[in-house]
């Protein structure tokens, strides 16, 4: 528990005063087409077989210790979920492991919309 404790300790007004544990979809896909980002959906596979996402990595919340090896760490992690609750719970383990992370600040709607026509026929050969 030390380390959570610690952990919680660093996250005053500076932390999210400055937002850097939150990133933009937009940003997300930007740092995802230069292989810069892993997107991980913690849903649970119900709510991901609704709304897919394609070039995100559904691993739910629940599964997350044991596939962590799944999840790079050379890459920036951008989780997302339908609240950020789930996410928020996420970041904090991911921080713990010593990754990168930051949480997804869009809604699951705003996701969605990213990948209107324009958007895939433009990347079209970077989408999953």
């Amino acid at each position: 528990m030390t380390q959570f404790d610690d952990l919680l300790r660093k996250m005053d007004l500076n932390h999210f005063g400055n937002a850097k544990h939150k990133i933009s979809f937009e940003k997300t896909l930007e740092l995802q087409k230069k292989d810069k980002a892993f997107i991980l959906d913690v849903r649970s596979k119900q709510e991901n077989k609704y709304i897919q996402i394609p070039i995100s990595h559904n691993i739910p919340i629940d599964e997350i210790p044991d596939r962590i090896n799944e999840i790079p760490k050379n890459k920036t992690i951008a989780v997302f979920c339908t609240s950020a609750t789930r996410a928020t719970i996420v970041y904090a383990y991911l921080l713990l492991q010593d990754y990168d992370v930051k949480i997804v600040l869009d809604k699951l709607s705003v996701i969605a919309e990213s990948f209107k026509p324009g958007y895939v026929l433009k990347n079209s050969d970077s989408i999953g």
